[in-house]
């Protein structure tokens, strides 16, 4: 994969680098301290992967990558975990977490090489189940009070909202953090996930019954909101 590194900070840059030069399946292209000069290069150039700081001065990484029409692969590199949950909105591959090990960073480009492959040419014409197999891998970050929780989207029940808080159901837990409904609808992908309440959105494939106004999910008893029916009856006959 062709690759380019962006990061304001000079030892944070020459770190990655290092375990870019080491890694068989990246072929660096250039790197960058000034976003301008890279995003500059992105219009001209067609790269597979990037390696993105977020937060650096005048142009962050996620207005850079909001900026490109045509968007490579990401992995996020930043100190500041705060970034994780909206990062997540652009597809990331993965985010990296100051300071970064070799052995997380190959982790992460094995993911990349994975979602690389699955796009290539040859495999244009395989069965949508073998497509969509790396987006069940899919995972996002979510901040409760001073953690940062790594969620699988396959171990989401369903998500309950309450003003401006969401709470993550989960088989053995229960995750509270403060999102915005539109936050919520980035975070997870609109195909898997279906909203059936003003305080409920669900995963599609966790429904194990559906009664007239109400669905079940491990257990679980949950209504489906007046203004809501019409949209979920399109889902159930789809």
């Amino acid at each position: 994969m062709k690759c380019i590194i962006i990061d304001d900070e000079p030892l944070a840059l020459d770190l990655i680098k290092s375990y870019v030069d080491k890694t068989p399946m990246l072929q660096l292209e250039a790197t960058f301290t000034n976003p301008f000069k890279a995003l500059s290069f992105l219009i001209d150039n067609e790269v597979d992967l990037l390696f993105l700081d977020i937060n650096m001065p005048e142009l962050s990484g996620l207005q850079l990558l909001k900026s490109l029409s045509k968007k490579p692969l990401v992995i996020f590199t930043t100190a500041y975990p705060e970034f994780g949950a909206e990062s997540y909105e652009y597809d990331a591959v993965d985010y990296l977490l100051k300071p970064i090990n070799y052995v997380r960073f190959l982790k992460s480009v094995t993911k990349a090489l994975d979602v690389f492959k699955s796009k290539s040419p040859e495999n244009l014409s395989t069965s949508t189940l073998t497509t969509s197999e790396p987006a069940k891998e899919h995972h996002i970050l979510i901040k409760s009070s001073t953690k940062l929780h790594k969620i699988n989207l396959d171990e989401i029940l369903y998500i309950e909202g309450a003003g401006n808080y969401w709470s993550f159901q989960l088989k053995d837990k229960k995750i509270l953090s403060l999102f915005t409904y539109n936050e919520i609808v980035g975070l997870v992908p609109q195909d898997e996930f279906i909203r059936i309440h003003k305080s409920y959105i669900v995963p599609k494939s966790k429904i194990s019954v559906i009664e007239k106004h109400q669905v079940t999910i491990n257990g679980k008893t949950l209504p489906i909101g007046l203004t809501f029916r019409e949209h979920f009856s399109k889902f159930i006959h789809q």
